[in-house]
């Protein structure tokens, strides 16, 4: 009985080191992952975007590199866009989604329109000559609601998997507002998307109800999917 009680002990120390190691070997990844200032230059097909009357460039960015303009912008863009949905909740939630915005951690793809000069002049374009909405000129503008319905989101998602394939990630996680029933849409039935295992929803019925959203994901890798299926039926 006692050597049984020692094995048990000997086999939970063993089992405690695996779980770190794992969880170590992730970090690293995540971390190499993070590191990459510009991750387009590992995909040039998707660094343009030429369909159904859309010409525009891809560029990338970086949360605590970016010009007051754009910081600006897309933090207002942000509130427009979110305060409906987040509702009662968007007072508390602002204040933390714009410390994530503007950290070192955050990478953005921008999408702006293309102009008559060439693709690469446009890439090259420094942020102190770029103008934005609202700006006298308008050249090089961020895109907003005039790219929907082109297949631009799909083509984002697309490029965003492949990223994530390439840093050895095993899924790609996202937050969707319940209230925005075409973009839960877009996600679930065009790019299959599921609800995670860490969504409100799944981790309790109750508290999932009152929150305003869930939190989808795709996973890649054999081991990742198994982890997802495993909740699922437990949950069941």
């Amino acid at each position: 009985m006692e050597a049984k009680r020692l094995l048990s002990g000997k086999e939970k120390k063993i089992k405690r080191k695996e779980v770190l190691e794992k969880k170590k070997a992730i970090d690293e990844i995540i971390k190499k992952a993070s590191s990459v200032k510009d991750h387009l230059v590992s995909f040039p097909p998707f660094c343009h975007y030429e369909r159904n009357g859309l010409s525009v460039c891809l560029e990338s960015g970086l949360g605590d590199q970016l010009a007051p303009p754009v910081k600006k912008y897309i933090q207002n863009l942000l509130k427009v866009n979110m305060e409906g949905p987040y509702g009662p909740e968007w007072q508390m939630e602002e204040k933390v989604k714009r410390r994530e915005m503007v950290s070192p951690e955050a990478h953005y793809i921008f999408v702006r329109q293309s102009t008559n000069t060439t693709s690469n002049e446009n890439l090259s374009t420094k942020s102190e000559e770029t103008t934005y909405p609202g700006q006298t000129g308008d050249r090089n503008r961020l895109l907003e609601t005039c790219t929907q319905r082109k297949g631009l989101g799909k083509f984002l998602m697309q490029l965003i998997e492949l990223i994530a394939r390439k840093n050895h990630m095993g899924a790609v996680m996202l937050t969707v507002q319940k209230a925005n029933v075409l973009a839960m849409n877009f996600y679930t039935t065009k790019l299959r998307y599921v609800i995670s295992n860490i969504s409100p929803s799944r981790v309790d019925p109750l508290i999932g109800a009152e929150k305003s959203y869930e939190i989808l994901c795709k996973t890649f890798d054999s081991e990742a999917r198994a982890k997802l299926e495993e909740k699922q039926q437990d949950d069941g």
